[in-house]
């Protein structure tokens, strides 16, 4: 007899804008150099999504049809679809509503949920809990940003880090112990302000002034926030691997939220992990934000197994940060078998 259901992932997927900005780019918009921006980030080129009315639902969209095919299902067997996102498409309808159209998913519902860049782990965790409760049989989780719609290209310290992509997976329930098997998920308002958007909410409409002060750009405090998010990174992949009773050679990999290369080294030597263990592309794509943990998983879906322990730790904007261990469900290559319902 199977343990109780858990929320696996059956399938990956993504889109990548084509336009690359390269760090040689970037020295031509401000005073920077691919050296610096090489040291202190890890980031050599990012994409960027061009073409009018192209938005975040548009690489979701994409991400999602790509995950479809790899997994062998139409989309009226979708049941719920979750777009992590902080670049929305508009205020509303929500991004989500904009996916289910465009992939034709008829008998699915679904929303946007904003948590920066946790917004994937915690969307993960949504539905997870919706295949666990049986309220749903499958369930797309995408990230997708646009973050070049939020970037200001004359402020260097923030230019440099962010990419625009969309990547997801496929939940769906798991009786054989793999799946999603605990997480620690946090949130700490007090330190909004080192991290944030200010324009286009309710707070501060967009108007003249709001346009004429950035306040529709990316604001960071970059020392802040790397303190906190070395920290919060750190403590959370540890308590997630005591609370599990794993050490560093019980995990197969560690899939950091990409932000900053030096952030994952220190998350990376606080679990005990060799860098080989750690899933690594921030070279690039940069910081895309909601996507770039489900991006990792799709580049290295092929080196994945059935069973393998795997550690996922994000932090973002809020704050907000967490982590999920998982176990992997299927062999690379392989299909897994239908549910059904």
């Amino acid at each position: 007899m199977g343990s109780k259901a858990r929320a696996a992932i059956t399938a990956v997927g993504h889109y990548l804008p084509e336009t690359r900005l390269t760090n040689q780019d970037l020295s031509e918009m401000v005073d920077t150099n691919d050296a610096w921006i090489r040291s202190r980030t890890g980031i050599e080129e990012r994409r960027i999504l061009t073409g009018a009315g192209k938005g975040t639902s548009y690489m979701a969209a994409r991400a999602g049809q790509e995950i479809m095919k790899k997994r062998g299902i139409s989309a009226d067997e979708i049941d719920t679809i979750i777009v992590a996102t902080v670049t929305p498409d508009m205020a509303f309808p929500a991004t989500a509503c904009l996916v289910q159209a465009e992939l034709g998913a008829q008998n699915a519902w679904g929303f946007d949920l904003s948590a920066a860049c946790s917004g994937f782990l915690f969307a993960l965790n949504t539905g997870a809990g919706l295949i666990e409760s049986g309220r749903a049989g499958k369930v797309l989780v995408i990230g997708s940003d646009k973050m070049s719609s939020i970037t200001d290209y004359t402020d260097r310290t923030t230019c440099v880090l962010f990419g625009d992509a969309a990547a997801g997976v496929l939940l769906e329930a798991d009786h054989d112990g793999l799946g999603l098997m605990d997480s620690v998920l946090n949130v700490d308002g007090r330190g909004w302000e080192a991290l944030c958007m200010l324009g286009g909410g309710s707070r501060y409409p967009a108007t003249h002034d709001t346009v004429d002060k950035k306040m529709h750009y990316i604001y960071q405090d970059g020392r802040a926030v790397f303190k906190v998010a070395v920290k919060g990174m750190a403590d959370v992949a540890a308590e997630i691997m005591e609370r599990n009773q794993l050490t560093g050679e019980d995990v197969r990999y560690l899939v950091p939220h990409q932000a900053n290369q030096r952030i994952i080294d220190a998350v990376a030597r606080r679990m005990g992990l060799s860098m080989d263990r750690v899933m690594l592309n921030i070279s690039r794509y940069g910081n895309t934000t909601a996507a770039t943990i489900p991006l990792c998983l799709c580049d290295w879906e092929h080196q994945l197994n059935k069973g393998d322990k795997i550690v996922i730790a994000a932090f973002g904007g809020g704050f907000t940060w967490g982590a999920t261990y998982l176990r992997w469900s299927y062999n690379p290559g392989s299909k897994k078998e239908s549910h059904g319902g």
